[in-house]
Formats: structure tokens, C-alpha cells, sequence
């Protein structure tokens, strides 16, 4: 097993654990919250891989102090969660919703209480329905009702939340929504799942300079979801397509952040089905941020594919390599690559993996514990890579693992586990893993 220990790590660097609302919040109809996008599609039948909803989930709206505790319990010393937009606004025109703000108020006073650093996601894929009904993120009125939300929220935790996060993976938000339709609001267009992603970047780049108007000492980011791009073969047309993969999955989002705009690569491939960009857009878009938030979780495998528009590759599977039981490559290296290659090629400032973990089918012991080696070893693992990459002379100032708890895993429903901690959904009892056990004791240099 490898060897690692909290010393090999600065002694101000941030461990935490990343949340989202809709997977964990419940609550669906209280106090005012209205349908998000991922309400209506999780009722659609068969976009649920369980037939379940996020509903309910984890009941955080109502556990939330439990669960702080657990945070904190572990010796943890930051805390990434999102807000739901639907507990904010009601509708286009409304005025904000007074139990919504009273809830991420105490959510928050709840972090600082337990000596939490808290960071706000304001976008983790929960758009409101009554903004879908009008045409969503294609149309660009939903970036000035986004920019409203925002400049509601940083004023109301500004004096308390430093670090902000725009959106959370817009590859997903765009692409799974629109593209390939297995995120909601499920549409199946590449020119519209394209347009949205190039709206949701100009939300992004809007909101940066409206932050650090109401937060003036604010540290403002976008966390990506990024893959390292392995060729299947050593043939001079997989290596080929490694580029092309690279230049849509990876570098339309990074080149456009550091003011490149979009990869001459990528708009070649896309053709006409490129967005349409206003004027001021790109200068918008590459508003100068503070840190990078790489969520990562496995590298991807392509292969050259002349019939598969629009990049001619196709993601294979190599049975050879060692697989979470979501079939996800487990590729500690990978976050190596992915590190250096990020802080090599673009101005990001400091580094932070807010998103990185694993997914197995975890069951409660004869003994009442959730034993998942696993995970925990993938954990060291990863936290091994990332002590490499800063050797290397990375920049990377903290690890957020996903994640704290069992959540609703979007599409997957209630099939994934990811969390640290065990939910006995019938019960909503918690019960740290062993992988929970593991990190808390890390965390605290017990285990050194």
C-alpha cells in the first residue's frame, strides 16, 4: 500500500468534501423551494436508472446539523456545497424567498461554527423549471436571472463565504443535458447543447466581476470536469484522435476561461454548429479568476472513428484496468497528468481538486460497518498523486472529496454510492465508512 501522511502536505492546505444540493438536500416542496429541472426530469419515466427522485435524498434540508457534525467529526477544516437556485426564486419577477435565504444563512453559520471554511458552488446543474419553460440556458435572458440569483446570495454570505464557485462542471450542464440526454432537461442536439455551454460561460465570466463587487475579498473560481485523453493504441490515427478528443472535452473550456477563445481545432470539427457569440462574449468569458477547480475521476480512452460526428473518436473500454464497480477507470497517474498538464499550460493561479472519489456497491456488515477498502484505497491513492503533482511544483492548495455523504447520483438515481459516509435511506441513518474513518484520521496525522 503506498505510504502517505498529513505532514506531506502543507500545513494551511484546505481537506474538505463537496456536496450538491438536489443530491442531498430533499425537501422538494418546503418552505417555498420550487421544481428545478432535475424535479422534472427524475419524474419522467425511465430517465432514472431506479425510478427514483431526489426527493427526498438524504433529508439534509432537515439534517443538516447532523451532518456539519460529521464534517466536522472527521477533523475536516473546509466544506463545498451548493445552493438551490429553486429555494431562492419562485419565478421570473419574484422577490427572494425569505425561508430559502434563512436556510444557506444558517447552513453557513453552521460551517463557520465548526471551524468549516465554506465554499459556495452558486450552479450544480439545478436550474429552475420556470426558466426551462422559457427556453432555459439557450436563452440568454436565464444569464441575466442567474446574475440576479448571484448578486441575491454573495450579498446575503459575502461577509461570511469567501470562495465561490460560478458553476459546477458545464461540460455536464450542457453536454449530458443537451447533448447526450442523459442529464435533464435531456435534449439530444449538439448545436443547442453548444450554445448552452457557450451561455453558461458567459454567465460564469458576468458574474466574476459581480462578486467581487459584493465581495471584495472574495476568491472567485469555475470548477471543470477534465479528463487526461489516452490514445487506445500507439497507431498514428489514435494518437491523432487524442487531439480532437482533447480540443472539444478539455479545451474549449480551458482555452476560452484564459482568453483563447474556443480551439480553431474544436470550431473546425463543430462546424456550423458552433454557437453564436455576441459581441464582448469571449472578453467576458475570460474574466480573471482566482483558482481552478479540476474535478476529477478518471482519464478517457479514444480511438479514431471516421463515422462519429462531430470529433470522428469514439471512448473505448480497456478490460486490462482496474475499475470502480461504476465501470469508471481508477487511474491515480491520471490525476498527475492531469495537474501538470493544467498548471503548465494555463495562467490558473492556485489549484484545488474540488470534485475526486469513487463508486462501489457498499453494504452494512454482520458488525454494523460499512468496511469499503476499496475506496479507501483508491482515496490513498489519489492523495498520493496529488502529493506527487505539488512536488512537481504544482500549485494545488486543497482536496474536496466526493463526497460526504451517499447522495442521489443524478441519472443513476440511488444505484452509486460515492460518500464517505453510509446512508440507510428507509432510515437515513449515517455511518462512516471505513473509507470516512480513514480520511478523519489522515486528516487529523493519526495515521502517519
Amino acid at each position: 500500500m503506498t505510504m502517505i501522511k498529513r505532514t506531506d502536505f502543507a500545513s494551511d492546505f484546505l481537506w474538505g468534501v463537496s456536496t450538491s444540493a438536489y443530491q442531498i438536500e430533499g425537501a422538494a416542496d418546503v418552505d417555498g423551494r420550487v421544481p428545478s429541472i432535475w424535479d422534472t426530469f427524475s419524474a419522467t419515466p425511465g430517465k432514472i436508472r431506479d425510478g427514483s427522485t431526489g426527493a427526498v435524498a438524504c433529508d439534509h434540508y432537515h439534517r443538516w446539523e447532523e451532518d456539519l457534525d460529521l464534517a466536522q467529526s472527521m477533523g475536516l477544516n473546509s466544506y463545498r456545497f451548493s445552493i438551490a437556485w429553486t429555494r431562492i426564486f419562485n419565478g421570473v419577477d419574484a422577490e427572494p424567498n425569505p425561508k430559502g435565504l434563512e436556510f444557506y444563512s444558517k447552513l453557513v453559520d453552521g460551517m463557520l461554527a465548526r471551524g468549516l471554511q465554506p465554499w459556495c458552488t452558486l450552479y450544480h446543474w439545478d436550474l429552475p423549471q420556470y426558466l426551462e419553460d422559457q427556453g432555459g440556458w439557450n436563452n440568454r435572458a436565464t444569464i441575466d436571472a442567474y446574475l440576479q440569483y448571484v448578486d441575491v446570495i454573495t450579498k446575503l454570505l459575502g461577509g461570511r463565504v469567501k470562495h465561490w464557485i460560478t458553476h459546477n462542471e458545464p461540460w455536464c450542464t450542457a453536454m449530458h443535458g443537451n447533448w447526450d440526454g442523459m442529464h435533464a432537461p435531456g435534449n439530444k442536439s449538439l448545436p443547442l447543447a453548444l450554445q448552452i455551454c457557450h451561455n453558461v460561460l458567459v454567465s460564469h465570466g458576468r458574474a466574476v466581476p459581480l462578486i467581487r463587487a459584493n465581495v471584495p475579498d472574495a476568491q472567485i473560481g469555475i470548477a471543470l470536469s477534465l479528463h487526461p485523453i489516452k490514445a487506445g493504441s500507439d497507431s498514428a490515427a489514435d494518437q491523432a484522435a487524442v487531439s480532437r478528443h482533447d480540443a472539444l472535452r478539455n479545451r474549449w473550456f480551458l482555452d476560452v476561461l484564459y482568453g483563447r477563445g474556443y480551439p480553431a481545432e474544436a470550431l473546425a470539427l463543430v462546424g456550423k454548429d458552433a454557437p453564436v457569440v455576441e459581441q464582448g462574449d469571449m472578453e467576458a468569458i475570460a474574466a480573471p479568476c482566482d483558482f481552478l477547480g479540476v474535478n476529477y475521476y478518471f482519464p478517457e480512452v479514444v480511438v479514431d472513428a471516421p463515422d462519429e460526428y462531430p470529433l470522428r473518436t469514439r471512448i473505448i473500454h480497456p478490460q486490462d484496468r482496474q475499475r470502480t464497480d461504476f465501470g469508471w477507470e481508477v487511474s491515480p497517474e491520471g490525476l498527475v497528468t492531469l495537474l501538470e498538464r493544467v498548471a503548465r499550460d494555463y495562467p490558473t493561479g492556485d489549484l484545488y481538486v474540488t470534485e475526486n472519489g469513487s463508486s462501489y456497491d457498499d453494504h452494512i456488515g454482520e458488525d454494523g460497518a460499512v468496511t469499503d477498502t476499496a475506496r479507501r484505497d483508491y482515496l490513498i491513492r489519489h492523495l498520493a498523486a496529488m502529493r506527487d503533482a505539488i512536488a512537481a511544483g504544482g500549485k494545488i492548495k486543497g482536496y474536496f472529496a466526493w463526497s460526504l455523504l451517499d447522495n442521489f447520483e443524478w441519472a443513476e438515481g440511488y444505484l452509486r454510492r460515492f460518500g464517505l459516509t453510509y446512508i440507510d435511506y428507509p432510515t437515513q441513518r449515517r455511518i462512516v465508512k471505513q473509507s470516512g474513518q480513514w480520511y478523519s484520521a489522515f486528516v487529523r496525522g493519526q495515521n502517519s
